[in-house]
């Protein structure tokens, strides 16, 4: 399915970069910027982003690294309470 219309960007392209990005560094925290740049494109419009987003969230690897969830929590080191 097409994502981006613009920049002619598939639900398989953005799975792939996720899975590209998240292989190459797991600890990466992919964004749809990353996404874009990753395929050589530049976002333009932007009316895609709800279905773009929507794409990025249903990947298994798009969760944040373990390290980085305690952050949200309040329970990264030297966190104040």
């Amino acid at each position: 399915m097409i994502v981006c219309h613009c920049q002619n960007i598939t639900d398989r392209d953005i799975d792939a970069a996720i899975d590209w990005m998240r292989a190459s560094d797991p600890a990466t925290i992919i964004t749809p910027g990353k996404i874009y740049h990753a395929l050589g494109k530049k976002a333009d419009c932007g009316d895609c982003m709800p279905l773009f987003l929507s794409t990025m969230r249903s990947n298994a690897n798009i969760e944040f690294p373990a390290t980085l969830r305690a952050l949200r929590d309040g329970q990264a080191r030297g966190s104040r309470p």
